[in-house]
């Protein structure tokens, strides 16, 4: 029994440590507010509805079974944390409207009158045996604690019911985050499992009333459904959250890792490595291999062959490659091209010396280059560098096509054919 309390406290402690530092930084934004306080009090409910801490605070107290309206005070005001979660979500920014202010009032006013009733009906009852597990089927037909029972029952019960069929409807809206839709659904599942908590619950009582034992559904269904429910609640709340955190490191790790051959690439040009840090963080090391390898290839600048490129994209299309991919495997070709140059002892690095077979001399190509890559002819002028920019913008898609070297092999040997052999697609 421990167990079943304990662990969906442990589950929603760790919801609310997640939200916590969000709920602190903007305290100013009502429906984090509302998610702090519907964990608090969750967290609470199960820490005093274990019936450790039940014996501990009738015993401290002094009084038999004061625990019972504390413990069902715990769990209205959480009722009422539902609903207020509800209110935020639809209301969305219009939380200073009048309708708002008006309806979050009346469910305060009304829940917290519930509590104020609670303690009223407890004080006029006669509950002396002390019942840590079974009070309510035990003094289901004692006055006004039978009122008392009924009454928390029916304000969870309202609560769950209004607040699940919301966040059903929620859930089939069009266009949410996934890790938002499934945290929903978490939520969803879990207060619907809570009917289940005041099923169980009623339906011991109401036998009671009419003579019958179906007290092992208050004692055994309703604690099982009532962990499980706050269980699945803690874990809506933890999905989207943890769900795209894990996945923006998941991408940039993916990003690290997938450029890994063109850094390795820009090692031999530059001759060193990038800078390492075994403490840094994974957006910090992508950052620095992206910087690594732009500044390798603003290095290659003046070795880069716009006319191989062109022919290679054209000889890529040929062989059936997408655009994009064709794209890709062109530039990888023209690099590696470059990366030989830059290299070669034969290269004078103060000029790029006579332009090899096919180049017509040094171009640059700007945004308004045709999809093959080639730049327009211009007049003769003096040497320059190429423009490099589009090649920073697509280091990812180069390296990806630098791990297929059978592919780049094949380009390149279309594109050193025959010019009249090469059948461009366009």
């Amino acid at each position: 029994m421990y167990i079943s309390f304990w662990l969906p406290t442990v589950v929603l402690a760790a919801a609310l440590a997640i939200k916590l530092p969000s709920i602190v930084k903007l305290w100013w934004d009502p429906l984090l507010r509302a998610v702090g306080g519907l964990l608090v009090f969750a967290c609470a409910v199960f820490v005093f509805a274990a019936p450790g801490t039940i014996a501990w605070t009738n015993r401290v107290t002094g009084v038999p079974n004061i625990a019972a309206p504390w413990v069902y005070s715990l769990l209205t005001a959480l009722s009422a944390s539902w609903l207020l979660l509800i209110i935020a979500w639809r209301n969305g920014r219009t939380e200073r409207s009048a309708q708002t202010r008006r309806v979050t009032r009346w469910v305060v006013s009304l829940y917290a009158g519930v509590v104020v009733a609670l303690w009223v009906l407890f004080a006029l009852a006669d509950v002396p045996v002390e019942r840590t597990r079974d009070l309510d089927t035990y003094y289901a037909s004692t006055p006004f604690m039978r009122e008392e029972i009924l009454l928390y029952l029916f304000a969870h019960t309202v609560a769950c019911s209004i607040t699940a069929r919301l966040i059903w409807n929620w859930i089939r809206t069009d266009g949410l985050d996934a890790w938002l839709r499934w945290g929903l659904r978490f939520l969803g599942v879990g207060y619907a499992t809570n009917l289940l908590f005041s099923a169980a619950k009623l339906t011991a009582v109401v036998a009671r009333w009419t003579g019958h034992d179906l007290d092992w559904l208050n004692t055994n269904v309703a604690p099982s459904a009532g962990s499980i429910a706050a269980t699945l609640v803690a874990i809506g709340f933890i999905v989207p959250h943890a769900g795209q955190y894990l996945q923006e490191r998941w991408l940039v790790r993916r990003r690290h890792q997938s450029l890994k051959p063109l850094s390795r690439l820009m090692r031999g040009v530059t001759g060193s490595r990038e800078p390492v840090a075994l403490r840094s963080t994974s957006e910090l090391r992508l950052i620095r291999r992206e910087t690594f390898i732009r500044d390798g290839l603003l290095q290659l600048s003046r070795h880069l062959d716009e006319d191989l490129r062109g022919r290679s994209y054209d000889a890529a299309l040929a062989l059936g490659f997408e655009r994009e991919r064709a794209r890709a495997v062109a530039a990888a070709v023209m690099i590696l091209d470059a990366a030989a140059r830059e290299r070669s002892p034969e290269t004078d690095r103060g000029d790029r010396g006579p332009a090899p077979s096919g180049e017509s001399g040094p171009s640059t190509l700007s945004a308004a280059s045709d999809p093959s890559g080639r730049s327009a002819p211009s007049a003769p002028s003096a040497p320059s560098a190429p423009d490099t920019t589009y090649l920073l913008r697509e280091i990812q898609g180069v390296s990806e096509a630098l791990r297929r070297p059978d592919d780049i092999k094949a380009v390149r040997a279309r594109a050193a054919a025959p010019a009249e052999s090469v059948s461009v697609h366009e």
